[in-house]
């Protein structure tokens, strides 16, 4: 059966359909069945335990986008840093299915580097279905390097001959992002100022060559008697 011309017309000048959006790869995101993520912030020193456990949501669906965000990956891919305009790092992981079912935990140690050595900033233990954390009050100039390791499960550790996966590391510089913008903006105050400068000197001379000198022994003002 042929279709009505209105049909045929109205079908050609339809939408195309929508693009689908695309997919956030497998392991960046936190299951569906773990709505919150657990985690400590424990005391410095590498023998302190302790701290208050504390729980977060995790952040489904963020993507960095410049200029308010600066992606950081580490070697393997597998963790990556976002810094954010506000003075904050959002550090995300994956970890492929299986591994991931055989991790209790993660252990994330923070330091940055000063003149003659590291100093370390937080360590932070999450729970084994956590794949983001947010690191707060970053400061600006300073190179920071976050490290995750994985921590298996007490059984498995126990009967593994082979040692522990050191985890992944991913250093950043936290530049000021405010320093770029307040030079754009002098630069463009400066610009201005100099224009406003030249028009009032070039003011200055006309008045000063024009007003304020009398007319004097100009041809064809002399007065006929």
């Amino acid at each position: 059966m042929r279709a009505p011309p209105l049909l045929l017309l109205l079908a050609a000048c339809a939408p195309p359909p929508c693009a689908a959006a695309a997919p956030t790869p497998p392991g960046w995101e936190p299951a569906l069945d773990a709505p919150w993520c657990p985690y400590k912030v424990l005391p410095e020193g590498p023998e302190a335990g302790g701290g208050r456990l504390c729980f977060r949501s995790p952040a489904r669906g963020f993507r960095c986008q410049a200029p308010g965000c600066i992606l950081h990956a580490s070697a393997r891919n597998s963790l990556r840093a976002s810094v954010l305009r506000n003075h904050s790092v959002l550090l995300q992981w994956r970890l492929a299915p299986a591994e991931a079912r055989r991790v209790r935990a993660f252990a994330l140690n923070c330091s940055w580097r000063g003149t003659y050595t590291r100093f370390p900033c937080e360590r932070v233990l999450l729970g084994a279905s956590c794949r983001d954390y947010l690191v707060p009050d970053v400061h600006d100039g300073v190179r920071y390097r976050l490290c995750l390791q994985p921590l298996p499960l007490r059984a498995e550790a126990a009967a593994a001959s082979e040692p522990a996966d050191p985890g992944e590391c991913v250093e950043f510089l936290a530049e000021p992002p405010r320093m770029r913008e307040i030079v754009v903006a002098m630069t463009a105050v400066g610009g201005s100022i100099c224009v406003m400068l030249v028009v009032i000197c070039l003011l200055v001379a006309y008045i000063t060559e024009n007003l304020m000198h009398p007319v004097i022994g100009r041809p064809g003002l002399r007065r006929h008697r």
